[in-house]
């Protein structure tokens, strides 16, 4: 299992981050802005179809409320109706976990890129390919040091994920999805924060700009519909 994830995960990270080194000009800060929008950019699809599943499960809400309460002193009638609810607007309610399933092992593989980029040794994982710069200087823009913590960076990227939470928050929910959704808005963004405090400041710098990418998607999305809607 740990050889598949350094294989499949770590080394390529690690390769991908030291090559876009060199092409952004040894700039670290750079790098980790490239790295994050081709990881977002490969993943785009899925993050859409995601984005759009979690719309319509918000939509449903009203409608799996009621099936709760019809059924409320019957479990198994109550799951087997919501499954045909699901199945009638062709919605996968575990659609909104596939993003995260896959951002946690990316999180982890680039943990370990950044705590051990900076090391000579690790660069022996290089690809034949991959040019070896040597060092990897870990200033960026000449002020920022990624290879440590910044207190700033982990408070933006908190504040990005909250600015996110709240974007994405869907005003036909109700119920427990509303609960959900209010919940969410505090929740991520504390736990970036307290994530972020400890751990070097380029995976807080990856993960603002990944969170900016979403409400990208995210404004994509309700756009989308909204012409859908009015047309």
């Amino acid at each position: 299992m740990i050889w598949l994830y350094t294989t499949f995960i770590y080394e390529p990270l690690l390769n991908i981050l030291v090559f876009l080194y060199g092409v952004a000009f040894s700039d670290l800060g750079i790098a980790i802005v490239l790295v994050t929008l081709l990881i977002r950019t490969l993943s785009l699809p899925l993050s859409l179809k995601t984005l759009k599943s979690q719309r319509d499960m918000a939509a449903l809400a009203p409608e799996l409320e009621r099936v709760k309460k019809q059924f409320k002193d019957d479990q198994a009638a109550q799951g087997q109706a919501m499954m045909e609810l699901y199945r009638k607007h062709h919605i996968n309610p575990l659609a909104g976990c596939l993003p995260l399933l896959i951002q946690i092992p990316i999180l982890l593989g680039l943990y370990r890129v950044f705590l051990n980029v900076f090391k000579p040794e690790s660069l022996q994982a290089l690809y034949a390919f991959v040019p070896d710069p040597g060092t990897i200087e870990t200033i960026t823009l000449g002020i920022i040091d990624l290879g440590v913590r910044n207190i700033p960076l982990a408070l933006v990227a908190g504040l990005m994920q909250y600015i996110h939470a709240r974007y994405a928050r869907t005003e036909d929910a109700t119920g427990q999805a509303a609960m959900l959704n209010k919940q969410m808005q505090y929740f991520f963004p504390v736990m970036i924060i307290v994530i972020s405090w400890s751990l070097p400041a380029g995976l807080a710098l990856y993960w603002a700009v990944s969170t900016l990418v979403s409400i990208g998607e995210q404004w994509y999305i309700k756009r989308k519909r909204h012409v859908i809607t009015t047309a």
